[in-house]
């Protein structure tokens, strides 16, 4: 994993102009490259806000960006996740992986104590990988957020450090 560069903005655009990446997520399907450009300049701006930190998951061995993931900062000690991953590489254990790097990361180095993630229940995939990681199913959010012209439930899922770091 490492930080966005403008470079990557071809890979980033075919992973985010695929209808099956975002059918779940908040972000409409990218149909132009300049939309790359503008996700990785609003990474950036967020990263030096220290409103957000979003990575870059390189595919091992090349120089070939297949998603990100990250965190949103919702107060000092506590964080959202997010991530994504080209369809073409689902299923392969590379997100398991980079979250496991991520989570680390957490709380070793930033001191979180609580990771939230947020996820539209028919997203079965995302709520699986969430589980094997540890993440507790802690309720659902009824019609907790508006996007892609709708209301939609959100599952809510949270780790907490002391049960990381068990």
């Amino acid at each position: 994993m490492r930080r966005l560069r403008r470079s990557d903005a071809q890979d980033l655009f075919a992973v985010f102009s695929d209808d099956e990446v975002t059918r779940h997520y908040d972000l409409a399907t990218f149909e132009e490259a300049d939309e790359a450009l503008d996700l990785i300049d609003f990474v950036a701006e967020s990263y030096a806000a220290e409103r957000q930190v979003r990575w870059a998951i390189e595919l091992r061995g090349t120089q070939r960006v297949v998603g990100t993931c990250g965190f949103v900062w919702l107060r000092p000690h506590s964080a959202e996740i997010g991530y994504d991953l080209a369809r073409k590489f689902w299923g392969q254990g590379i997100m398991y992986e980079a979250l496991t790097t991520l989570l680390t990361y957490a709380f070793e180095e930033l001191t979180l104590n609580r990771i939230e993630a947020l996820v539209i229940p028919a997203n079965v995939r995302s709520r699986r990988l969430l589980e094997r990681l540890g993440f507790v199913h802690e309720g659902t959010l009824r019609e907790y957020d508006f996007f892609k012209d709708a209301f939609h439930d959100m599952e809510m899922y949270a780790l907490l450090r002391r049960d990381w770091m068990a």
